[in-house]
């Protein structure tokens, strides 16, 4: 347990932002095939900014601690910003994590910008227009 930081420990003992958010503007589930970890990072905007951020992750600690942290750091940030700081936080928190974990802290930055798209894809319409023709065929 000494390899890892005393912020991120914290994160992981007592995550913040568990669980789903009911009518997200934006959900997104990634997973990593060779460890079994699944991520989903939900996200509600309001305005341009990120008024919700939560997380479900079927994984291991570092999984939970590093989604705790960007759920932490993007709420109140605008849709541009969160990824800038997701961003940062990849270069703060992927300096002090065991390689062998960097993994863990990808799955949460690629499920936010999952989350992301879908709701940029919902606010021109195209997820619309895009699961009716998912229907038609």
């Amino acid at each position: 347990m000494g390899k890892y930081p005393k912020f991120f420990m914290e994160h992981f003992q007592n995550p913040r932002n568990v669980g789903e958010i009911s009518n997200p503007d934006g959900v997104g589930t990634v997973g990593n095939a060779s460890c079994g970890d699944i991520m989903q990072m939900f996200i509600k905007v309001n305005g341009n900014r990120i008024s919700q951020a939560t997380f479900k992750t079927f994984g291991c600690g570092a999984a939970i601690a590093t989604s705790s942290i960007l759920t932490e750091r993007i709420k109140g940030s605008t849709i541009h910003e969160a990824l800038e700081i997701s961003e940062r936080i990849s270069k703060e928190i992927l300096s002090e994590l065991p390689e062998e974990k960097i993994p863990c802290f990808n799955l949460a930055t690629n499920a936010l910008k999952l989350a992301i798209e879908e709701y940029r894809c919902m606010e021109v319409g195209l997820y619309e227009k895009l699961m009716k023709q998912a229907k038609k065929s």
